[in-house]
Formats: structure tokens, C-alpha cells, sequence
């Protein structure tokens, strides 16, 4: 009997600030490198930030592979299954950041937040003197978030640090410790950089929701709702399952909301 090709195949997101020497290098390396997958990695002077879908053993290459260059050793790879194809073709793009927080100078690699474990995290959130902030769009947090997190209200990343700016000085003079989370923990990473310029306790769930919801088999005590995932299976729930979300639910009560929605439907047909 022949194996379900949808079956077969498996997502996997990952992101290292390890800056390389020569970026056009490194696309044309990362193109040999996942010529049997789909999906997209953003190349930049300050790393790479991917997602990639194929088979199991695909998959294992294309990480084992990438774990062997000088520098990314040790590279988180968060793996999901997939019932719906993630992707339709491989895309390797140049781009000036690979994730825009919009702040000149942000040095990933001079240090960050604190991470926490997801079994501290939970213990960290219930905390009085905690700001639980939930470092994504606003439609993202409308469709799923960690109980009592607060939603900053931006429509894009670049938007998160007016937010921190307009509240810094409240949180540092009831002494405040903030704690961030996001998808897979990029943002989070780049954003606790910057923010270590005002001297306050700033902590990240490391790997982010979705390294949350493989380690705790019990999510669904702190998170409501669906995580929104940026490929065709639109939303996962907390055991990391693809749900029956749509597009429509998602933009639904977006101001830009149909805006979105045509972009995404693009994005789904195809890619490039």
C-alpha cells in the first residue's frame, strides 16, 4: 500500500543569529542545501530564519546539514506534522533583517532576555509582579494567547517597540518584570535585545508557543485558544495539531482585514 504523500510530511521552523561573512554565500549554499524541501529562509547580515516542509528524512538532512556549518551548531528545529501541504515551492531571499523590528543596531549576538524553560514558564506567568506581553500581531493574539497575556495592539513587529516606550517607565517604577513570548521565539529574541537598554527584568519562553505546546502536554491550562502558524495550515492547537480554522476567521475583524485576507490567498496559490 502507498503511503499518503501528505501523510509523509512534516514542518519545520528554525532562526540563528550567527551573522554570516558572505550572505550571497550562504543563499546559494541554503539552495543546494533544501533543494528536496518548500518553504522559505530569510538570509540577512545578522542570520537566517526559515520554515521548510518535506519528508521526515528530508527534513533530518537538510538540519543535519545545517548543524554542520561553522556556527549554527546547536540550531533549534521545531518540528509539526501536516495534514494540509505547507508550502508550494522553495523560496531563498536576501532581506536587510530577518525579522523587522525597525530599530537600527540591534545586536542579537551582544545578549537578550532571560529564556525560561516552558515548565518555569508557567510558574513565571502566574506571578503578581509579572507583564505578560504577547509579542505578535494583534490578529494572532485574537485567535489564541496565554491566559491574562496582554495584547500591545500593532498590527506589524515594527510597531512592539512604541508600545514598550510608552509603558517602560510605569513597569520599572512598580518594579515590574516583563515576560514575552511569540511563535517560535525570534521576536522575542530580537525585541529582549534591544529592551536591555532600560535596565528591567525581561524574560522569553524559549522556543516560543510552539516548543510550549510539544513540552507541555497539559497547554491547554494556560492557552486559549489556537496558535496561527504562517503557512497553508493557517492554525495548531495545543497538542500541535492543524485545526479547521480558515483564512476568514483569522482577518475576520481585522481593520485591514481584507486587505490580508487577498494577500494570504496569493501567498497560498503562490509563493514567489
Amino acid at each position: 500500500m502507498t503511503a499518503d504523500p501528505i501523510a509523509c510530511l512534516q514542518h519545520t521552523a528554525f532562526y540563528r543569529f550567527t551573522p554570516p561573512q558572505d550572505v550571497e554565500a550562504v543563499v546559494s549554499a541554503l539552495s543546494a542545501l533544501a533543494a528536496d524541501l518548500t518553504g522559505s529562509i530569510l538570509v540577512a547580515p545578522e542570520g537566517i530564519n526559515g520554515m521548510l516542509a518535506g519528508t521526515a528524512a528530508a527534513l533530518d538532512a537538510f538540519e543535519a546539514g545545517l548543524g554542520a556549518w561553522p556556527g549554527y551548531a546547536g540550531t533549534v528545529f521545531k518540528r509539526t506534522a501536516c495534514t494540509t501541504v505547507p508550502f508550494r515551492r522553495l523560496k531563498i531571499r536576501r532581506k536587510a533583517e530577518i525579522v523587522p523590528l525597525g530599530i537600527d543596531g540591534v545586536d542579537v549576538t551582544q545578549g537578550t532576555g532571560i529564556n525560561v524553560s516552558p515548565a518555569e514558564w508557567r510558574e513565571l506567568i502566574d506571578q503578581p509582579d509579572v507583564v505578560l506581553l504577547d509579542n505578535r500581531n494583534s490578529f494572532e493574539f485574537r485567535l489564541g494567547r496565554f491566559r491574562n497575556a496582554i495584547d500591545p495592539g500593532v498590527r506589524h513587529f515594527r510597531d512592539f517597540p512604541a508600545y514598550v516606550r510608552a509603558h517602560v517607565a510605569e513597569w520599572k517604577a512598580t518594579n515590574k518584570r516583563v515576560a514575552m513570548y511569540c511563535t517560535g521565539g525570534i521576536r522575542c529574541e530580537k525585541t529582549s535585545a534591544w529592551m536591555r537598554e532600560f535596565d528591567l527584568p525581561v524574560y522569553q519562553l524559549d522556543g516560543g508557543i510552539l516548543n510550549y505546546f510539544r513540552a507541555m502536554p497539559d497547554a491547554g491550562r494556560d492557552w486559549d485558544g489556537e496558535c496561527f502558524v504562517f503557512d497553508n495550515r493557517i492554525a495548531l492547537d495545543t497538542h500541535l495539531n492543524e485545526t479547521s480554522t480558515t483564512l476568514e476567521d483569522v482577518y475576520e475583524h481585522e481593520p485591514d482585514g481584507e486587505w490580508r485576507l487577498s494577500r494570504a490567498r496569493r501567498l497560498m496559490d503562490d509563493p514567489g
